[in-house]
């Protein structure tokens, strides 16, 4: 939590920390939070009645599919959703041989600084065609 929302929960170090302020500010503070408290008051509310809604349609949903004769398990292999599939990297497209270590790249995203040095110096990417 941090240290705004300690001094602001705890009693006696919020008085400490408004001791300074006016009736006038305290008011005027007081006013603020009052209307953050409505704010989330009805926030709440709508909150649930929207809950409310959402159930009283699921139970609706659940009535039809009871009078057609149908259950959840019917709808097993409807309500699973497929997995995303992961697909395969790239094979390597272009390699150069740096100190004795083999540097590969697929040609997509950011060309490599050895490629960039190399192909900066005359060479082709052709040169490094695996």
């Amino acid at each position: 939590m941090s240290e705004f929302l300690e001094i602001l929960t705890h009693g006696r170090r919020f008085k400490a920390a408004v001791k300074e302020l006016s009736v006038e500010e305290l008011r005027d503070l007081a006013d603020k939070l009052d209307k953050i408290l409505v704010e989330r008051e009805s926030m709440a509310e709508e909150e649930e009645q929207a809950m409310a809604a959402r159930n009283a349609k699921i139970e609706e949903i659940r009535q039809q599919m009871e009078a057609v004769g149908l259950s959840i398990d019917d709808l097993g292999g409807v309500a699973v959703k497929a997995t995303a599939k992961k697909r395969a990297p790239r094979p390597a497209k272009y390699q150069i041989e740096v100190d004795g270590e083999m540097v590969q790249w697929t040609g997509q995203g950011r060309m490599p600084t050895v490629f960039k040095n190399e192909i900066n110096k005359g060479r082709s990417m052709e040169d490094f065609l695996i």
